[in-house]
């Protein structure tokens, strides 16, 4: 549960996938074949702006000329791949278009800002890479995911199922010396495409027949087939590991086929009945472990629904019938619940 962005994989993310493999691929080849060709990839701001070479706004902001920031930015994009399953690939892809133009103007409004107020000379070569609609992409997470407590450490502190993803946008962010310029205007620009200021969301939109052009000419190459439902276990666990992972597997299986069925009993108009659903196994007693004979468990009454996080959910943008299904098919678990709207 450390994760809040699901478990298919890269299903659903063509586009998620082709910022992994493009990116990092020409990298690596940069760093280990080409690094002499590395100066053609340096967000060089003097150049830009004194030497008119604004292809450096493309080339500089698109790889990595750092392997630690490829990792780490890969890392962050394979986590937020659940925006672009919500939003679709032209509404994501929209997003990270506009935040990457908007940063670019704010990288130079930060650097004049820094330069005049505090009369510090900043360096001419900002961080490269693809990172200003990574740190942009920290705006919808923090808004949008809900907040999960996993374990609590140290009294007031705990450990959420976001503290991993917040962990790692800090060492992104304290990996360079002005790397924060990158990641303050990129947060900026994510705001305000967020917040949809000045209809920053509709002047960058993709248009239609360029989203539908890259659908049927890249979509199938970066296109991921559907998961299987089957789990893995670890090869040196115990038996009761074992057989405690498989029962939460089939627990998983069986509370989404549930879910599934209600959705569409409730999109034929049929009626729903809770009290028929099968109850998780984690509430079925294993009789290999009984110590005396017990009757059968009979099946519980449908749980009550915390109102509070009906109300995260919908303000996620998903209806009150959908949040009430999923909330109910998960034995009020919220992140599973979010887990299930979001990838049906």
């Amino acid at each position: 549960m450390f994760t809040s962005t699901g478990s298919s994989g890269l299903y659903k993310a063509p586009l998620s996938k082709s910022l992994l493999l493009v990116p990092s691929a020409l990298s690596l080849l940069l760093a280990l074949l080409l690094p002499h060709c590395q100066k053609f990839f340096a967000y060089d701001l003097h150049a830009i702006k004194n030497d008119f070479q604004i292809w450096r706004l493309i080339c500089g902001r698109i790889i990595c000329l750092d392997l630690k920031d490829t990792f780490c930015s890969s890392l962050l994009i394979y986590n937020f791949r659940i925006f672009e399953r919500r939003y679709g690939s032209r509404k994501f892809a929209s997003f990270l278009l506009g935040s990457w133009i908007l940063s670019a103007l704010f990288d130079f409004i930060l650097v004049e800002a820094v330069q005049y107020s505090f009369d510090i000379t900043v360096a001419n070569n900002l961080p490269s890479g693809f990172l200003a609609p990574v740190f942009a992409l920290f705006v919808p997470f923090y808004c949008s995911i809900p907040r999960v407590q996993v374990a609590q450490i140290l009294g007031p502190l705990s450990i959420t199922n976001k503290t991993l993803i917040y962990i790692l946008g800090l060492q992104l962010f304290t990996s360079g010396s002005y790397i924060w310029i990158v990641a303050i205007s990129g947060l900026i620009s994510g705001m305000c495409y967020d917040h949809k200021v000045f209809r920053v969301h509709q002047v960058f939109c993709i248009p239609s027949g360029m989203a539908q052009f890259f659908s049927w000419t890249l979509e199938p190459i970066f296109s991921s087939s559907e998961p299987t439902n089957e789990a893995r276990v670890g090869m040196g666990a115990t038996v009761d590991i074992q057989r405690q992972q498989r029962m939460e597997q089939l627990d998983r299986q069986l509370m989404l086929s549930q879910f599934a069925q209600v959705r569409r009993q409730r999109q034929q108009g049929g009626m729903i009945n809770w009290n028929r659903l099968f109850p998780p196994l984690r509430q079925r007693r294993n009789i290999n472990y009984q110590d005396s004979p017990q009757s059968e468990q009979q099946a519980s009454p449908p749980l009550e629904v915390s109102e509070e996080q009906v109300a995260r959910l919908m303000e996620m943008g998903f209806s009150r019938g959908d949040a009430l299904e999923a909330l109910r098919a998960s034995n009020n678990d919220l992140n599973m619940a979010t887990n299930f709207l979001l990838q049906h």
